[in-house]
């Protein structure tokens, strides 16, 4: 299969083209990416404590009143949000000149920047590997009603909502502000 002369690129990767969205946000990107990044985190953790909560008031099916709940969230369902929350932190609180050596300090700086980078998304990572493994091993193989596995599904869903109000968060402050100036030669 050949694609025609005047839509060929040779820099392209993939075979089908991404929409061109053009998305002229104005002076307000960065507010809105600001604002986006923190709807994420909010709604991370807001499906998680969600969950949790659920958890807490489980009751037995009115049925069959003397078998307790057959789980519950308990501290190693924290753990991978808690990694998670970490790995966004140090993510976010890395200086972006840094990791760019744009900064004419110290030499050391921008290894040093990388190497947090790099700690904090291990961190995002571990968080992510963590809940997916507890939501097959303590939710799926268990084979617990849909109910109780919805704690486990909310336990990854809060971590890849972390992890993606990391990025947009990471873009958003990336992006210059009608108040930057560039003061090159």
């Amino acid at each position: 299969m050949s694609l025609p002369r005047s839509d060929y690129d040779p820099r392209r990767v993939c075979l089908n083209p991404f929409p061109d969205l053009n998305l002229n946000l104005g002076k307000h990107r960065r507010t809105i990416g600001i604002y986006l990044a923190g709807t994420l985190f909010a709604l991370a953790n807001w499906t998680f404590l969600d969950a949790a909560i659920l958890s807490a008031h489980a009751h037995p099916p009115y049925d069959e009143p003397q078998i307790p709940p057959p789980v519950h969230v308990q501290f190693a369902d924290w753990v991978p949000g808690i990694c998670s929350l970490l790995g966004m932190v140090i993510i976010n609180l890395i200086d972006k000149d840094r990791i760019r050596g744009d900064d004419y300090g110290d030499s050391n700086a921008v290894w040093r920047a990388r190497l947090f980078l790099f700690i904090g998304f291990a961190f995002m990572a571990g968080g992510l590997a963590g809940s997916v493994s507890l939501l097959v091993l303590k939710y799926i193989m268990m084979d617990y009603p849909e109910q109780y596995t919805h704690y486990g599904y909310a336990n990854v869903s809060q971590n890849v909502a972390l992890m993606l109000s990391a990025v947009v968060l990471w873009i958003a402050q990336s992006a210059q502000t009608e108040y930057d100036y560039s003061l090159t030669l």
